[in-house]
Formats: C-alpha cells, sequence, structure tokens
C-alpha cells in the first residue's frame, strides 16, 4: 500500500503534532485559536519546536531544518512553511 502525502496542512494537523511531542501546558488551551500565539507563550520552548519539526519531517517528508525551525515564531508561520513545502 502506498502512503500518498497530504496537501494541506492545518493548525488542527499541527496541534495534535505538538500534543503527541510535547503535550500541553497546565495554562494552556490548545483547543483555543493559537494560530498567532508565540510558540514560548504556549509554553513550547525552542527544544518542543524542534521536537514538533523533526515528527513532521517523519510523518509528512517535508524538510524543517533546526535552524528555520526556531525562526517560525507561531503554529501559523509553521503552518505556512510546512503548506509551501508540501505544494512545491
Amino acid at each position: 500500500m502506498t502512503q500518498t502525502s497530504p496537501t494541506s496542512f492545518t493548525i488542527d494537523d499541527l496541534k495534535a503534532a505538538m500534543l503527541a511531542c510535547a503535550g500541553a501546558a497546565e495554562n494552556v488551551n490548545l483547543g483555543d485559536d493559537i494560530s498567532d500565539v508565540p510558540f514560548v507563550d504556549l509554553g513550547y520552548d525552542s527544544l518542543a519546536v524542534l521536537e514538533v519539526a523533526a515528527k513532521l519531517q517523519n510523518h509528512l517528508g517535508v524538510l524543517i531544518p533546526d535552524d528555520v525551525a526556531e525562526q517560525l515564531p507561531t503554529p501559523r508561520a509553521l503552518a505556512d512553511y510546512v503548506n509551501v513545502r508540501l505544494t512545491s
């Protein structure tokens, strides 16, 4: 069976990856609109963001270099980065 790559990646997809990797801080509700909330305000330090990026790379086959992942400040920025690579 051949696995096909998705053609789009949503904030909900990212939330699932975030929860699988690092969970959520007690004071953060990932059910809220987190699109433009900085990762640091969501309780995700640079190591947690790198872990999420690695999971996305493995799951989607999209290259997200560590130096790039560290520069993406919000979930929207990361989702946009992934979507550009999925469609190119």
